[in-house]
C-alpha cells in the first residue's frame, strides 16, 4: 500500500470513528441506526477513493447516478443520501470543514407508503391463535396482546424489564427512539394475558435470575428477531393473506384508535412520535376505512 493510500484510509477511519461517536453521544441515535449510517458512508468512501474533504457536488451526483444504475430502490438511495448529508453536516459543524457539497444534491422523491394494518376480526383471530395450555403459548399471547394494546415498537417491547411494568395500573415505562422515555397504556385483555404470563409461564421459562420481561425457551431475553418469528408462525397458522410483521401491530393500534375517535395528538403521544406529521399518515388509513363503511352502509352511496 502506498503512503497516499495509507493516509486516505487513516483519514476516512478517523472521520467515521468521530462521526459514529457524534451520532451515538450527541444525537442519541440507537446502535442500529449508527451502524447503518456508518455503513452507508463507508460504501461511499470505498467508491470515491479520495479524501472526505475533497468531495464536490459533482462527485456526489456521479455516486447517486451509479446507485440508480445498480437498480437500487428510491428508498435505499434516499437513505444513503441521508447518511451522507449527516456525515458532511457533522464535518462542517463539528470538525470545522468548509464543505457544502451534499446540500445542493437532491434525493429521489419518495411516495408516502400507507401503513398496512389489520381489521378487528383479523387481529382477534391472530390474538386467539396461541395454545394457552403451553408456557410458550401463554407467553406468545401476552406478547401479541401487549403489542396491539400498547402500540410499542418491537425493539421497545423486547427491551422491557419486569420492573418497567405495572400490571394492575396497565402502565409501562418504555425507552423509545433517541433514548426518550414515555409511559404507555395497555388495557384489560392485555393485563389478563400479562398476569397469566407472569404467574404461569415466565416462572417455567426462567433458568436463573433475569430482569427481562419476555423470555425465550432458554430463560434469557427474547430478541426482536424471535418476536418476528412468533408473529410469522401465527400469521401462517390462521392463514392471513396479508404481510404481517410486529410493526403491523403498531400500525393497527394507531389506526383503530383513530377510527374510534381518538384525538391525533393523543395518538402521537402514545406512539412516541416527536412530529405530528409522522402520526398523520394514519389518518389516511382511517379515512379509507370510513369510506368503505359508507359505501357498504349508505343506500345512496
Amino acid at each position: 500500500m502506498s503512503n497516499a493510500q495509507a493516509q486516505l484510509q487513516v483519514d476516512w477511519q478517523r472521520a467515521l470513528h468521530a462521526f459514529a461517536q457524534y451520532l451515538e453521544v450527541e444525537r442519541n441515535l440507537s446502535g442500529h441506526t449508527v451502524s447503518a449510517y456508518v455503513h452507508d458512508v463507508f460504501a461511499f468512501a470505498i467508491w470515491v477513493g479520495d479524501l472526505p474533504f475533497n468531495v464536490t457536488a459533482t462527485i456526489i451526483r456521479k455516486y447517486l447516478a451509479q446507485l440508480v444504475d445498480r437498480k437500487l430502490s428510491k428508498r435505499s438511495i434516499a437513505r444513503q443520501m441521508s447518511a451522507l448529508r449527516s456525515f458532511y453536516r457533522f464535518l462542517r459543524t463539528v470538525e470545522g470543514a468548509k464543505i457544502a457539497a451534499v446540500e445542493s444534491v437532491r434525493s429521489p422523491r419518495l411516495e408516502k407508503r400507507l401503513p398496512s394494518f389489520l381489521y378487528v376480526d383479523e387481529m382477534l383471530e391472530l390474538l386467539n391463535a396461541p395454545d394457552l395450555s403451553q408456557p410458550l403459548g401463554i407467553r406468545d399471547r401476552a406478547i401479541l396482546e401487549f403489542l396491539y394494546a400498547s402500540g410499542v415498537r418491537v425493539a421497545e417491547c423486547v427491551a422491557l424489564d419486569v420492573s418497567d411494568l405495572r400490571v394492575e395500573s396497565g402502565l409501562v415505562s418504555v425507552i423509545g427512539k433517541g433514548n426518550r422515555e414515555r409511559i404507555v397504556l395497555f388495557g384489560t385483555d392485555a393485563k389478563n394475558a400479562m398476569r397469566n404470563y407472569l404467574q404461569l409461564s415466565r416462572p417455567k421459562l426462567l433458568r436463573k435470575e433475569e430482569r427481562a420481561l419476555f423470555l425465550n425457551h432458554r430463560g434469557t431475553r427474547l430478541s426482536d428477531r424471535s418476536v418476528r418469528r412468533i408473529v410469522d408462525r401465527y400469521v401462517q397458522q390462521v392463514a392471513l393473506s396479508k404481510n404481517v410483521t410486529p410493526h403491523t401491530f403498531r400500525h393497527t393500534f394507531a389506526t383503530h384508535l383513530l377510527e374510534g375517535g381518538a384525538d391525533l395528538r393523543v395518538v402521537q403521544e402514545l406512539l412516541g412520535h416527536q412530529s405530528l406529521s409522522s402520526t398523520q399518515i394514519y389518518t389516511h388509513t382511517a379515512k379509507e376505512h370510513l369510506m368503505r363503511v359508507y359505501e357498504l352502509s349508505h343506500p345512496r352511496a
